[in-house]
């Protein structure tokens, strides 16, 4: 949802490439979700990228579902690659889609921390709650800011990967670190490509980090009741607690008041 340049948000299809996902685990779990607290079919999936998840919950789970992103190339993607929804572009920071608008909002792949700010995230949770109707609810995935309380796994080193898509090997190194003052994730990221098409393309981002009752906290003030916050079950549950808050992701279900 970042306006900035972004190497695979400009490139839709090495996004899903990079990070495949044939059975749609995160539509899966948020539709398990949805039904499991009775949310209508109208659906906005917020940060929706390149659509997928939108799609599936649309076409396979028969949800009548918006996406919204901040990139025009993610969306011109969705359009042509994952149709059936409807796609809008629109800063999940502040938005107006309607004044109860919505049975349920989505939130997937840390989307919801691309609120860097306080006045951001307020900003974003006042707007979920215009778009939802009375007993909505919202269902978020993200990175756990507790998981970085002492720990450092994924803080020590430099991470290199590679992946191939139409006969071009791509390759990325990663280094994450910590920015306390700003309570951020930093991620600089350096992309080539073996055909030499990529070299030394150089991505940078950043998450806000939160912790579980600050998250508790923020969205209580924002008149939202908390019905499930956990690191596990979910989309992505490696080195999850099951069930408590001390794993990589946090997963979050809210209901509007």
């Amino acid at each position: 949802m970042s306006g900035a340049s972004n190497f695979l948000t400009d490139h839709p299809e090495l996004y899903e490439a990079r990070f495949p996902d044939p059975d749609r685990v995160a539509a899966r779990w948020a539709e398990d979700c949805l039904r499991r607290y009775g949310a209508g079919r109208r659906v906005l999936d917020l940060g929706c990228g390149t659509g997928r998840d939108a799609a599936w919950l649309h076409g396979v789970a028969g949800r009548r579902v918006v996406g919204a992103d901040l990139s025009e190339e993610m969306l011109a993607y969705a359009r042509a690659r994952h149709p059936g929804p409807s796609y809008v572009r629109a800063d999940l920071r502040d938005f107006d889609l309607g004044e109860g608008a919505f049975d349920a909002v989505v939130c997937l792949d840390s989307a919801f921390l691309y609120c860097h700010t306080n006045e951001e995230l307020d900003g974003m949770l006042a707007s979920c709650r215009a778009a939802l109707v009375p007993g909505g609810v919202l269902v978020a995935e993200m990175r756990n800011g507790a998981f970085f309380l002492g720990r450092t796994e994924l803080l020590d080193a430099p991470v290199r990967g590679e992946f191939a898509w139409r006969g071009v090997t791509y390759g990325h190194e990663t280094t994450l670190s910590v920015d306390r003052a700003a309570q951020l994730l930093r991620r600089r990221r350096v992309w080539s490509a073996d055909d030499g098409s990529v070299a030394g393309v150089e991505q940078r981002s950043a998450w806000r980090l939160l912790f579980p009752q600050e998250l508790r906290y923020v969205l209580g003030v924002r008149g939202f009741r908390v019905l499930e916050l956990h690191d596990g079950p979910g989309p992505r549950v490696e080195g999850a607690g099951g069930g408590g808050v001390d794993g990589d992701r946090l997963h979050v279900v809210v209901m509007r008041m």
